[in-house]
């Protein structure tokens, strides 16, 4: 494939320009972005047309009795109710991205507004309810527009699944018991109190029936009886199965409607009523007007507006986008966010409260067949039609029917057993920020319980992120040779042989799984194979920092060779256990000499987090008494690989450094194939002077700052030696830069040609070590002490080579690439030094 990973980094000028000769079509794309409507409006057709006319009439008699019953909820009269729908389904489809979402009224907001009034008219008695609402729904609509305007709606990702059934459940309870008391009849409930006095205050009560419990308790048994029996009696009669749904979406409506008959009936020649009705409803919009911003209500619904913002948002865009996904189309989260602002907005001037997109109406619409928002103004001309023609049989509404409707509608919103047992069985954390939710909503209020169960559901994420998971590797054999006639030899710690291909693979797993501990093979001496679960971020350096630095020190020994018992940190335990090893066996394990990171789900690190892990080095380093090679695998973004460089695990001229030493007299240049082609150095020397050893410390590397070499398989890296520090010859024969302890002395009876491979080796090895070893290293990489393991075994050629290569020699593509790479280079440092006896 021949593929070699080296990301560009664009300047800032680059991406000024770029930003530059874009602004306006970005700025035009951004405006036009708020009225998603123009995408689509020029494409509009009869079909269409015909599809929305029926879903919205549909949704639009399901939604006047509702409004009419929320209203109720938020201590509103019932007009208000019909208000808030009117606006919202009919705003919508300028601004919104979902065909089937309806916005209104809904019941956990309503209690919330029910709440707010109650408590701000309690604090100020010259304020009314109808003022608190469209107050609220101003505030709410501004804020709520702006989320949406600056791209805030990821904010709702931070708010879990549990988090959300358990509130929604206990505002169900909560409403629930409110509407139980208006269903019966009972007039010594406060209502507005915890809701387990509610419920005990009704049982209290219960003997004091009046007759309303005849439309109540009827209505809700048959809400229940026609919603379960369409559905059977749609399966047995499929080619009813269209009227049924029908019915059943209309089941609300047709209640009211048959409680409003049987009431004006009952109230014929009777002056009052036996049971409590909805009386005088004021035809058309009566309390249009400029809303006004008032501070002593936003101060005394403080408490409950974050909550209500909350449900607007949280409500709308889940509904939204459960229903893009089940009907295949895309929504934008921050777009609807903004249409709920808009909807509010716009509703404060009719005096609507604040409203958002509804579970059970937007199920409707998209289950009649929905196909553009544009269905929601169809709906809004039936509240509209409601409002001027039907207002007048709103008075014999009896107050028990609509409570019917309430309890019917919200037991819907109730988690039922199977959920919480989902939750028992993957997560008890969530289970509890579940029961969390239920529990303080049902024993405290509302609003308590959404910011206790958001809150704990927020603290276990954050707890997760502190705490991610970091995983010592093993290997297990990926496919074994029949004849095993290659093998890694054992090293002096093995008591056995152990055979292994030279061209085997390995896959890298989790040493504690337990599929794997019967297959697992050791890993070669003196490498660490680790894997990242998440991203390195300042929350969590300090803890991978800390597994980190464990791993190293548990699992190989301590550089000084002097070091005892006596000499150990006062903290340090000598004991034998699994996690502290014994003394006599610290001493068996081998040199630290490679980390290998998998840092496949890394998808970030901060400058916390790559302090962490320079810190982390230093401590390693100081405990191996050596280079410690840093190697990391799986990069997932090249902004990673740039931190990586800049904080040192690399140099950043990596991939151009040539090896520089010394020039010739004659000034001529060798790449690397004339280099590989050359003669062997002379054996013998008729003085001191000639030898290579004298020549050693005129010889000089550059540094891997300064250093330009391509990669050694296809580029070509330039070497210049020095006629002063190697004899001249015909062939211009080359003598290698040789380092400290590289070479010592020749032995003599060495084939001349395996020397010559050696240096050779020896020469490329030496830059490849420093290029990603010696930056901010504490000790000289070529001093490092390799395991004899490395002076034999026998790397055959990596089927796998035509997997894409890193250009930096400190990444690779995979933990196998890694580890062979090393064991390699680690051969070959270990090959030269047992030729030459260094």
């Amino acid at each position: 494939m021949g593929i070699v990973l080296d990301y560009q980094t664009p300047t800032f000028r680059e991406k000024w320009l770029k930003a530059k000769s874009n602004w306006f079509h970005s700025s035009l794309s951004y405006i036009l972005g708020f009225f998603p409507i123009l995408n689509w409006i020029h494409r509009y057709n009869f079909s269409w047309l015909f599809q929305d006319v029926i879903a919205g009439i549909t949704v639009g008699l399901l939604l006047v009795p509702q409004g009419i019953a929320y209203a109720k909820v938020a201590n509103l009269d019932p007009q208000y109710g019909l208000y808030t729908s009117f606006v919202g389904v009919t705003i919508y489809c300028l601004f919104g991205t979902s065909k089937d979402i309806s916005i209104g009224p809904i019941t956990v907001v309503s209690l919330l507004v029910g709440e707010a009034i109650t408590k701000v008219t309690e604090a100020h008695p010259d304020i009314t309810g109808p003022e608190v609402a469209v107050c609220l729904s101003l505030v709410c609509g501004v804020i709520t527009l702006l989320m949406g305007m600056i791209r805030l709606g990821i904010l709702v990702d931070f708010i879990s699944g549990p988090a959300i059934a358990g509130y929604m459940s206990g505002s169900a309870i909560t409403i629930g018991l409110g509407q139980w008391p208006k269903m019966f009849g009972l007039t010594g409930v406060d209502t507005h109190q915890p809701p387990y006095l509610v419920f005990v205050q009704f049982f209290q009560q219960l003997p004091t029936t009046h007759i309303d419990a005849a439309f109540g308790v009827t209505g809700l048994v048959i809400l229940y009886v026609i919603k379960f029996g369409t559905g059977h009696l749609a399966a047995l009669v499929p080619r009813l199965k269209k009227p049924l749904f029908f019915m059943g979406i209309m089941r609300n409506g047709l209640i009211v409607i048959l409680g409003t008959f049987l009431s004006f009936i009952l109230n014929i020649g009777k002056s009052t009523s036996p049971f409590k009705i909805i009386k005088e409803v004021p035809a058309g919009f009566d309390a249009m007007g400029i809303p006004h911003l008032r501070l002593d209500i936003i101060t005394e619904s403080m408490g409950v507006l974050p909550s209500i913002i909350l449900i607007l948002v949280l409500e709308h865009v889940s509904v939204a986008k459960s229903f893009g996904r089940m009907n295949d189309y895309d929504i934008k989260p921050n777009q609807e966010i903004m249409a709920i602002g808009a909807s509010n907005i716009i509703g404060a001037f009719f005096g609507a409260y604040p409203a958002t997109g509804a579970f059970s109406r937007t199920a409707v619409m998209a289950r009649s067949g929905a196909k553009t928002p544009l269905a929601g103004v169809f709906t809004g001309c039936i509240v509209v039609l409601a409002l001027y023609v039907l207002t007048p049989a709103f008075y014999f509404i009896p107050e028990a029917v609509l409570a019917a409707v309430v309890v019917h509608a919200v037991s819907d919103l109730v988690s039922g057993p199977s959920y919480v047992m989902e939750l028992y069985r993957t997560s008890l954390l969530e289970l509890t920020v579940f029961l969390l939710g239920v529990g303080i909503t049902c024993f405290v209020d509302v609003e308590t319980g959404i910011y206790a169960s958001v809150g704990l559901s927020l603290a276990i994420m954050l707890l997760r992120i502190a705490r991610p998971p970091v995983v010592a590797l093993g290997r297990c054999p990926l496919l074994k040779s029949p004849q095993n006639s290659q093998s890694f030899p054992p090293t002096h710690r093995q008591s056995k042989v152990d055979d292994y291909s030279a061209d085997q693979h390995y896959i890298y797993v989790d040493e504690s799984d337990a599929h794997f501990t019967k297959a697992l093979e050791p890993l070669p001496p003196g490498m660490l194979v680790i894997r990242l679960t998440d991203s390195v971020l300042y929350p969590n350096a300090g803890h991978v920092a800390e597994k980190l630095t464990h791993f190293g020190k548990t699992r190989t020994r301590n550089g000084d060779s002097n070091r005892d018992v006596k000499s150990l940190p006062w903290n340090e335990s000598v004991g034998a256990s699994k996690t502290y090893p014994s003394h006599s066996h610290h001493h068996q394990q081998p040199l630290l000499g490679a980390i290998v990171l998998d840092m496949t789900a890394v998808h970030s690190i901060d400058t916390t987090g790559l302090q962490a892990l320079g810190c982390v080095r230093t401590t390693l380093e100081r405990h191996a008494g050596q280079t410690v090679e840093w190697h990391f695998t799986g990069l997932q973004d090249d902004r990673i690989r740039r931190d990586l460089l800049t904080f040192g695990f690399g140099t950043w001229g990596d991939q151009q450094d040539p090896l520089e030493v010394a020039t010739h007299s004659t000034g001529e240049a060798y790449s690397t194939p004339d280099i590989l082609s050359l003669p062997p150095p002379p054996l013998t020397y008729q003085n001191s002077e000639q030898s290579p050893i004298s020549s050693l410390s005129q010889t000089a590397v550059s540094p891997p700052s300064q250093q330009r070499h391509h990669h050694l398989r296809n580029d070509t890296a330039t070497v210049n030696m020095s006629a002063s520090s190697l004899p001249v010859s015909p062939h211009h024969q080359l003598q290698p830069p040789f380092h400290r302890r590289s070479i010592l002395q020749q032995k003599q009876g060495k084939d001349e040609k395996a020397i010559v491979e050696s240096w050779r080796s020896a020469a490329f090895m030496e830059l490849d070590v420093n290029r990603f070893s010696s930056r901010n290293s504490l000790y000289d990489p070529m001093e490092m002490d390799i395991d004899p393991y490395y002076a034999n075994i026998n790397m055959s050629t990596d089927p796998h080579d035509q997997l894409p290569t890193e250009r930096y020699p400190c990444f690779h593509w995979d933990v196998d690439t890694a580890v062979r790479t090393i064991s390699a280079r680690w051969h070959q440092k270990q090959s030269t030094r047992s030729y030459f006896g260094a």
